[in-house]
């Protein structure tokens, strides 16, 4: 079963129903994701409970975070190495994290930032080279319990990364950086993680001009590792979600525009869509 966020009446409410069809059932008023992730198996125990009606007419589907920061990890697998090298020409750093024991972690967006299923996303006015990155998400409870998955977008711009990896921050961090959804479906509704398969489509006036799937099998590191590491020295009283990195990487020439349409789909987790916008001023003398 997943869980899904939606406004309906002029608040938001939880519902339960499965990633491939949708919202079908709403549960109790009262009930709060943060709730739901600071109690372990709170989560699972209410998704099994009692309906509290059917999903209202007009009711939209929204991100399913509340007040969870969101951090991802980076350089977690060969072809996201590779190209990080590429762009910045400084394989040093990039081949020492790969192989090291401890990964590359940082904090993608604060709570209220993430953008949900049709909101649109954001590429930097003063950055040239703009990529989506799809990744699987992970969803930790207050304990540190992988309990949910969720398509994730770590939307980058790698010509800021690119000049200089002390630039990371805001080649990764800027208004509409991060998307995940539809929804967050638990271990029970999805697949062993080394069958699912990652997609990314990108739609540019009406034809594709992306399409590219990655196996979540050649991640470098497991879900339960990362998620391990990221609670090694932090505490997430309401949980928190975990990019777990890329290995889409479209083509060098090719970059975002705004109106593009970015399409992210894994087995069992549905799909989340969003169009991109342009943030922020251009480059200066650009």
């Amino acid at each position: 079963m997943a869980l899904w966020q939606l406004e309906a009446g002029g608040g938001r409410r939880l519902a339960r129903g499965p990633a491939g069809e949708g919202p079908q059932e709403l549960l109790a008023a009262s009930l709060t994701i943060d709730a739901l992730l600071a109690v372990p198996d709170a989560l699972a125990t209410e998704l099994r409970g009692p309906s509290a009606g059917p999903v209202p007419p007009g009711a939209r589907i929204v991100a399913p975070v509340g007040g969870q920061e969101v951090w991802a990890a980076g350089v977690t697998y060969t072809r996201s190495r590779d190209a990080r090298v590429l762009e910045s020409g400084t394989p040093d750093p990039y081949e020492r994290v790969y192989q090291a024991e401890r990964p590359e972690l940082f904090l993608k967006a604060a709570p209220g930032r993430v953008r949900g299923p049709g909101e649109p996303v954001g590429i930097r006015e003063d950055s040239g080279w703009d990529v989506p990155e799809p990744e699987l998400a992970v969803v930790a409870d207050s304990a540190g319990h992988i309990v949910g998955y969720l398509n994730g977008n770590d939307m980058s711009s790698r010509s800021i990364e690119g000049e200089n990896p002390l630039y990371l921050p805001q080649a990764k961090i800027y208004a509409g950086s991060c998307a995940v959804g539809p929804c967050l479906a638990t271990p029970d509704e999805v697949p062993g993680l080394a069958s699912l398969l990652i997609s990314l489509r990108v739609v540019r006036d009406g034809t594709e001009i992306v399409s590219d799937t990655v196996k979540v099998a050649d991640l470098h590191r497991s879900p339960d590792d990362l998620v391990r590491w990221l609670f090694r020295a932090l505490d997430f009283p309401v949980g928190v979600v975990l990019l777990t990195g890329t290995a889409i990487v479209p083509p060098p020439d090719f970059t975002l525009r705004t109106g593009d349409e970015v399409i992210i789909a894994t087995t069992g987790l549905g799909e989340l869509r969003n169009v991109i916008e342009a943030v922020g001023p251009p480059a200066e003398g650009g």
